[in-house]
């Protein structure tokens, strides 16, 4: 019989799955444990990954893991960027790059990007990506040279598609800056008939380890990959564990226990706490959700966290008179006074810029 969980104790043990608490990890291991995290907005994404390692890392840390190589940035999912392991990449475009293919090409065709386009992109940047990494204005501009047109959105497109396919990554650092550089993918990494069921088994799992308690669901949703085959992935995993969430059938790696409460937790943008499950109703209310995505408009903004419920969102001011720049909190949901100033003060003590 499948052990049964409250929403407080699937919360409380998604946060130590999540490492939000304590991890000994350097941040490349932390990436490789989840396979992926949510990376469109390439600052969020270095304050999440610095968040899960080992007490100390900084955001030049996860720089640096990316400049060794060790971390990259894709479209492994859903059109949408995520930070992986180059060799995590290779294995989810295996399952996923043709789905991403057929999903995309009415608005290829609605670019104007028909197959000779595409190939005279592909050739142009194989070419110049092969002397040296390039800036995501220098692939545009080299297109643009050769007759292929990159306005409304037709060169974000094809360096998707052709990215999709396996011939580049965002990966180092262009030096003194904050913009990362496309990079040739070696050929062996991009072999899309390399993985097979067990590597699917190994994606699943890590994010169940990386994520439980889940659904079915939230896999499903994440890879964009059918219910059958994530079922059949979670099939061959040894240590898989079924448990009920107030009622519901869920997912964990190993046997269940029960942290203790974890008090207050910030997370930055558009991070896996929310953006790595289908349904987000277990770590924030409608209001809330609202508040952390206003207007619907796709941006998502930092997050609060008492006990695993988001409460609020939070940011430190980019520009201040102050010397000491004062945070900016705005609390949703109802706290108490002790606990508004516990919030001030590890927003005040955040590290990661």
């Amino acid at each position: 019989m499948a052990r049964k969980l409250s929403g407080q104790d699937a919360r409380r043990m998604r946060r130590q799955s999540q490492l939000l608490g304590v991890s000994g990890l350097s941040p490349a291991d932390v990436v490789r444990r989840a396979v992926a995290l949510q990376g469109q907005d390439l600052p969020a994404v270095l304050r999440a990954i610095a968040v899960r390692s080992r007490p100390g890392t900084t955001v030049q840390d996860v720089r640096d893991a990316f400049d060794r190589g060790e971390l990259v940035r894709g479209w492994p999912m859903r059109g949408t960027l995520f930070a992986t392991t180059p060799e995590h990449l290779a294995t989810l475009l295996s399952f996923t790059a043709e789905r991403i293919r057929n999903m995309a090409a009415r608005r290829r065709s609605e670019l104007g990007l028909d197959e000779s386009i595409v190939a005279r992109g592909r050739d142009i940047l194989r070419e110049a990506l092969g002397e040296r990494p390039l800036r995501r204005s220098e692939v545009l501009e080299l297109w643009e040279a050769a007759g292929i047109p990159t306005s409304e959105g037709r060169g974000y497109h094809l360096l998707m598609h052709l990215s999709v396919e396996g011939l580049a990554h965002w990966g180092r650092f262009s030096p003194g800056s904050s913009e990362q550089l496309l990079t040739l993918t070696a050929p062996a990494a991009a072999d899309p008939d390399s993985a097979n069921d067990a590597d699917l088994s190994a994606v699943v799992r890590g994010f169940v380890l990386a994520r439980g308690p889940v659904t079915e669901n939230d896999p499903a949703w994440w890879t964009k990959l059918p219910k059958t085959m994530v079922r059949k992935a979670a099939a061959g995993i040894e240590d898989l564990v079924k448990v009920e969430v107030d009622g519901r059938p869920a997912w964990i790696i190993g046997e269940p226990e029960i942290p203790e409460p974890s008090g207050v937790s910030l997370v930055p943008a558009f991070d896996e706490w929310i953006l790595g499950y289908a349904d987000r109703s277990l770590v924030a209310g409608p209001a809330m959700l609202a508040a952390i995505v206003p207007g619907g408009n796709g941006v998502f903004r930092p997050a609060v966290l008492d006990d695993g419920v988001a409460v609020g969102t939070w940011r430190l001011p980019r520009t201040s008179s102050r010397a000491t720049p004062e945070p900016v909190i705005d609390l949703v949901e109802r706290v108490s006074a002790a606990k508004r100033r516990a919030i001030a003060q590890a927003v005040a003590d955040w590290p990661h810029g």
